[in-house]
């Protein structure tokens, strides 16, 4: 059932399906995690990561900073994503997960770009194969798509989070054709077959 009303309005129109044949996505991840590597052995001992953190958080001071500034301070999980935008263009995100909030941060202008309130995820989206690719829908918003070789991790840490602070079941859905909003007016599937060697997720309009 959802706990809140969406006004999206929804816009049928003809595109040209992006294609990610065994994962554009999945080479950009692990080149990600090789640069996440390099900084690892850079840390000092002093600084402590808690568990969820894989780009030390106490480290960037400037995630610090936005944390502050919101008034959250307990961080669950944190690590680099892609982020795709309406036309399906990838994004280099950092994404921070709180007992209160989800952050999408711009690695390179160390600027906080979107801040969704745990309260108003209504539903997580992600195929039942083995790609990256996870949706979060929030019905008041535009949703989000993200790719991540952590996928699971951050749905289950989105779905703890929601049941300590709010008691409330947040909802899962797998299946290889999901659909989410990229925009206010704009509806797409994310579709996801194996194919020899791997997984194709196609990006589609409805």
């Amino acid at each position: 059932m959802n706990r809140l009303q969406s006004n999206r309005r929804f816009q049928i129109a003809d595109a040209q399906p992006v294609r990610f044949d065994d994962g554009n996505a999945s080479e950009a991840l692990e080149n990600d995690d090789d640069d996440q590597e390099r900084e690892d052995r850079n840390v000092t001992e002093d600084q402590t990561r808690v568990t969820g953190d894989y780009i030390n958080v106490l480290s960037r001071h400037y995630i610090t900073k936005i944390l502050e500034k919101q008034g959250d301070k307990k961080v669950l999980f944190a690590d680099r994503i892609l982020k795709f935008t309406g036309s399906g263009k990838m994004q280099r995100r950092i994404l921070l997960i709180t007992d209160f909030a989800i952050y999408i941060v711009d690695p390179e202008t160390d600027a906080l770009k979107r801040r969704i309130a745990l309260a108003a995820v209504e539903q997580l989206c992600l195929s039942e194969l083995t790609d990256n690719f996870f949706a979060i829908i929030i019905p008041t918003e535009y949703d989000l798509l993200m790719a991540s070789t952590r996928k699971t991790e951050i749905v289950n840490t989105l779905v703890e989070a929601l049941k300590n602070t709010s008691d409330y079941e947040l909802e899962v859905v797998r299946s290889n054709r999901f659909v989410y909003h990229a925009a206010a007016d704009l509806v797409k599937e994310v579709q996801s077959e194996e194919v020899e060697g791997g997984v194709k997720t196609r990006i589609v309009r409805k």
